[in-house]
């Protein structure tokens, strides 16, 4: 499993931006592993071993004494300033608690334990931690600081900040508590020492994600503003919080933007896993409320660059100067690293939608192939797996392994993942969109509803509504798209746009009908599968169960998938997951696409070969000042 952070930028790749806000608010890389099948334990030595880095696939890529990784320039220039855009506002500096909006960009201040590779799989390298070691049965990890790792103040982080750490972060946001609920204890076991101990053997992941714990300065947040004040990290705060990262906060305009400094003498400049990375001087992000000024600001050179998440745009607003004279490059990248379901998501707590013949009646009412033409340009495909354009995606009928996990869980799960795999309904002409929408008031005259006086009604008389509840005024239109087709089957909609605050908030209450929204899937899932979908995590306030999904057949698959002993095992419980999660119609899938569209201001350089699992900006581009010249740019 990649770290936190990164699975993070994983997840956001081919979802809304909204979508990635919504992980990171409760709270997501060349040749794989020579070892690839082997079980971790084995690979990586005998138990109580130092190690140098962690991998849940078999044995690191890079040795003890690696210069730095191959995907970067060691000697990229450190110059330059990278303008980003963001959506929205902020109010606050502390991004640990689910309340108020926080800036981004913090993740720059602060340093892990760990830090990820790019060209491998869930593969992690020390960075506060000089080496990192656990039992054969996975129940405990120890990490052991490095002895030169500072705080911005100079003061040395301790194994007293770590544990600190875990516990405000546990202690203050509802999804990190019950993401770590396995951690029975974390404590102070040598000078620089700090261990994790945890409720279970086994689960092989857990070693590994408790080094993306994000590690702050207990001394600082236990102290005193300038004013005397007492700080309270359970707060929010636009007091600049001291960090130990290759960045500081440079300068905060509230709700408008934030700029970050490269810290001269940032302690781990000389890592092997910093080495060519963090080389602008100076990183800002501006803030903008309506994504149509936000284009138009990138048009005219307000910020440099842009991941397109609109086909629309990406087809039709892309024609201007900049672009014909080559200052600004437009450029698609693979995104080998994450796979991703989007979806309508219809609340299953409201009783309108526990049917299984309604949800899938409400499939059958999506004209997909109309709404790629009219509203996409025909750039997208139909999603049909929960982890889409990935090895993890279910096809076919089992067989082999998958089959024989199914089989465990036979009683469990519907009898239709046996014989029938997963469609969509299918796409076509008229006469197919007349097809499906009778299927669809089939479906809903089976479950009881009938159609009187033009509305559907349920065996009470009561009218059939949903309300699909946006944040973002892109997906309007898809919205609108899909509202009269409804409205042919006499079901009564309503489309709700709030602020992404009032959003948040209603999405943690469950309060919504059916959101647009989604899942980001990593290369090596595990943990975090019981909160997109376990029981536990159906009525847990901040889970990412949005539908509320409950069902017994998929939280044991969800345990097979974080217990599975080695990659094909994984491969095999995964795909299980997600033929059983697909049979039970819980979304309306919508579109997917394989790359990640970005646009650029052409000022910066990059290695020749990019890493496998990610284009990396902008972790090891650069400012490239030749370029910058040409384009008008300015350190």
């Amino acid at each position: 499993m990649p770290s936190l952070l990164r699975r993070l930028d994983l997840a956001s790749r081919g979802l809304p931006a909204l979508s990635a806000a919504l992980l990171a608010f409760g709270l997501l890389a060349g040749p794989v592993a020579a070892q690839e099948g082997a079980a971790p334990g084995a690979a990586q030595g005998a138990a109580g071993e130092w190690r140098h880095g962690l991998s849940l696939l078999g044995t690191p890529k890079y040795p003890a004494d690696f210069k730095h990784f191959d995907y970067v320039n060691p000697d990229a220039p450190k110059a330059g300033l990278l303008r980003l855009s963001v959506d929205g506002t902020f109010d606050s500096l502390n991004d640990i608690i689910p309340r108020g909006t926080p800036a981004s960009g913090l993740q720059l201040i602060y340093d892990t334990l760990m830090s990820p590779a790019y060209d491998e799989v869930a593969t992690e390298y020390g960075l506060l931690a000089e080496s990192v070691r656990y039992p054969a049965d996975f129940s405990t990890v120890t990490y052991r600081l490095r002895p030169e790792a500072k705080w911005h103040d100079g003061q040395p982080v301790t194994a007293e900040d770590v544990v600190w750490s875990f516990e405000q972060l546990t202690k203050n946001n509802p999804r990190q508590a019950y993401y770590y609920s396995h951690v029975k204890k974390a404590e102070v076991t040598g000078e620089r020492e700090v261990t994790f101990t945890f409720d279970q053997a086994g689960n092989r992941e857990l070693p590994q994600i408790v080094g993306q714990i994000r590690v702050m300065p207990k001394h600082w947040w236990t102290g005193k503003d300038a004013s005397g004040k007492q700080r309270d990290i359970s707060q929010g705060t636009l007091e600049v919080p001291l960090g130990s990262g290759p960045y500081k906060v440079k300068q905060v305009v509230p709700g408008r933007s934030i700029s970050f400094e490269r810290v001269p003498d940032y302690w781990g400049a000389g890592l092997p896993v910093n080495i060519g990375t963090n080389n602008f001087a100076e990183q800002r992000y501006e803030y903008f409320r309506d994504n149509v000024v936000e284009l138009e600001a990138f048009k005219g050179d307000q910020y440099d660059f842009r991941v397109e998440t609109s086909a629309k745009d990406w087809a039709t607003a892309y024609d201007f100067p900049a672009v014909k004279q080559g200052k600004v490059i437009l450029e698609e990248f693979p995104d080998r690293a994450s796979g991703s379901m989007q979806a309508f998501i219809p609340n299953l707590r409201r009783t309108k939608f526990q049917d299984q013949r309604v949800r899938r009646a409400l499939n059958y009412a999506l004209d997909f192939d109309g709404m790629n033409r009219t509203l996409f340009f025909g750039q997208y495909k139909r999603t049909s797996s929960y982890f889409q354009n990935t090895e993890l995606a279910s096809s076919g009928l089992p067989t082999g392994l998958e089959l024989e996990i199914l089989n465990s869980v036979k009683d469990k799960v519907p009898p239709s993942v046996f014989t029938t795999p997963y469609a969509n309904p299918p796409d076509g002409g008229e006469d197919v969109r007349r097809a499906n929408l009778r299927e669809a008031a089939k479906l809903l005259r089976e479950a009881g509803y009938q159609v009187k006086g033009g509305k559907l009604v349920d065996p009470q008389g009561q009218p059939f509504t949903i309300e699909i509840l946006l944040a973002s005024p892109a997906f309007e239109r898809v919205a609108l798209f899909y509202k009269p087709t409804l409205e042919r089957l006499g079901i009564t909609v309503n489309i709700r746009q709030v602020d992404v605050s009032q959003y948040i908030n209603r999405i943690r209450a469950r309060d919504f009908d059916m959101i647009v929204t989604g899942w980001g899937q990593s290369l090596s899932p595990g943990n975090e599968q019981r909160d997109f979908w376990g029981s536990a995590a159906a009525d847990r306030e901040g889970s990412s169960n949005y539908a509320g999904i409950k069902d017994s057949g998929i939280d044991a698959l969800i345990e097979r998938v974080i217990y599975a002993k080695d990659r094909a095992e994984l491969v095999a419980a995964t795909h299980a997951l997600d033929r059983v999660l697909l049979a039970h119609d819980y979304v309306v899938p919508t579109w997917n696409y394989p790359n990640t569209r970005t646009a650029r201001w052409n000022r910066f350089g990059r290695p020749d070969k990019l890493p496998e699992y990610s284009f990396g900006f902008p972790d090891i581009w650069w400012w490239d000042a030749q370029k910058a010249a040409q384009t008008g740019g300015t350190q």
